[in-house]
């Protein structure tokens, strides 16, 4: 039986979001002149915060926009790569490096769950020593392009605790899996929460202070 510990990652694991980093990261060392869409971007954006578009076709247009409509891996493995790295380094919160040493060191299962791209989220779980990624993936034509379209679900909210099932089906571990610990910083991992057997709000906002406080779930400041 294995015991797990399951990390959200943007602004629980990180101190800043990556998603529109890494596009930027991207589009400024593999095509600098697709930043003049920018202002498309931001108009994004605004339109994501009027409902007029959810969070998953928001990821899509960006992508598209600042990253390209198809890219072939090869292309994207070494601005991958430079992007985990430089997460590792700088965007880690002092607090999450003990918390994942302490859970390694308990024999706790790691699990990164997150809404961003497995196409970087992989790279920067495997510099922090994760066993496994379940995370927004991407579709992969017949032309082996990695294409601007999410395969499945945006890994946010419900969906996450949708997907989180789905691998513990495909893990082979659906009730034989030990004690769950679950972080996050965000409200929208409300369904998680209360899966899990305990729920550990990271830097909490006020939404999700005030139902941890309701809930009795501990709270961390993890810098």
């Amino acid at each position: 039986m294995s015991d797990l510990a399951v990390y959200d990652m943007d602004r629980t694991l990180t101190k800043w979001p990556t998603y529109t980093p890494f596009l930027l990261h991207c589009a400024v060392r593999r095509a600098p002149w697709r930043l003049v869409f920018l202002p498309l971007v931001v108009i994004s954006m605004l339109a994501y915060a009027a409902r007029l578009i959810d969070r998953a076709r928001l990821k899509e247009i960006n992508h598209r926009l600042l990253l390209g409509g198809k890219v072939h891996p090869r292309d994207l493995k070494p601005l991958v790569d430079s992007f985990a790295d430089r997460q590792a380094a700088s965007n880690i919160r002092p607090g999450a490096r003990k918390a994942l040493a302490r859970d390694k060191e308990q024999g706790r299962r790691l699990v990164l769950a997150t809404a961003s791209y497995r196409l970087y989220a992989d790279a920067i779980a495997e510099r922090l020593g994760f066993d496994d990624v379940i995370g927004t993936g991407s579709i992969i034509g017949l032309d082996e392009r990695v294409h601007a379209k999410i395969a499945g679900e945006n890994c946010y909210g419900p969906a996450k605790l949708r997907m989180i099932a789905d691998w513990v089906d495909k893990s082979g571990l659906r009730g034989v899996h030990g004690h769950v610990r679950f972080y996050s910083d965000h409200v929208s991992d409300a369904p998680a929460f209360e899966w899990s057997d305990e729920p550990v709000a990271v830097n909490p906002h006020g939404k999700l202070r005030r139902l941890a406080e309701k809930r009795g779930w501990a709270i961390e400041d993890w810098g």
